[in-house]
């Protein structure tokens, strides 16, 4: 039976991940999987110039160390992320392919200097995560208002929108 794994990669911060766990299995409807993989190594992707943290060579170290059964693997972690045409990134994910990547770095409010908010953060890593988890499934940014699929350019932009698909990026996942 295939599944969706969900890879905790730590540098500092430990998250229990069950409450994601749970919450990506009812969205997509398949068995998730918290995955320990002690084949990540973040040390590689850093960019010192940066202080960041390179998402797609995660993303490859993370296709490259998947369980047979893999359906989509997802890594999580606390690293400042980006891609080489922006100055960060909540995540990445493979348009159509099988895997993607969150990070909590900018989820967090201590990273804007406020308060921290556990409830907060956990909504906020559970849309990006089934935000980026969609990017897999081949759906592009939605424009319908709420839509999980909605772009997020800022940390805001994650708070206005749902944890669910609009109709029709439901329809397409299901598909």
């Amino acid at each position: 039976m295939s599944c969706i794994y969900i890879v905790p990669i730590w540098r500092e911060e430990k998250y229990n991940l069950e409450f994601l766990r749970s919450k990506i299995s009812e969205i997509f409807r398949k068995k998730a999987q918290i995955y320990e993989s002690k084949k990540i190594n973040l040390d590689s992707v850093y960019n010192p110039t940066r202080k960041q943290y390179n998402s797609s060579q995660i993303l490859i170290q993370l296709l490259s160390n998947h369980p047979r059964d893999t359906f989509r693997i997802l890594g999580v972690t606390d690293v400042d992320l980006f891609i080489p045409i922006l100055t960060f990134v909540f995540g990445e994910a493979q348009l159509n392919g099988i895997a993607g990547i969150v990070s909590v770095h900018r989820l967090n409010n201590k990273f804007y200097g406020l308060p921290e908010n556990e409830e907060l953060l956990r909504k906020r890593l559970i849309k990006e995560a089934i935000h980026e988890l969609g990017h897999t499934y081949g759906l592009v940014h939605c424009l319908t208002p709420g839509c999980v699929m909605n772009s997020s350019t800022y940390v805001e932009d994650i708070d206005e929108k749902s944890d669910q698909f609009c109709s029709t990026c439901f329809s397409a996942i299901r598909g």
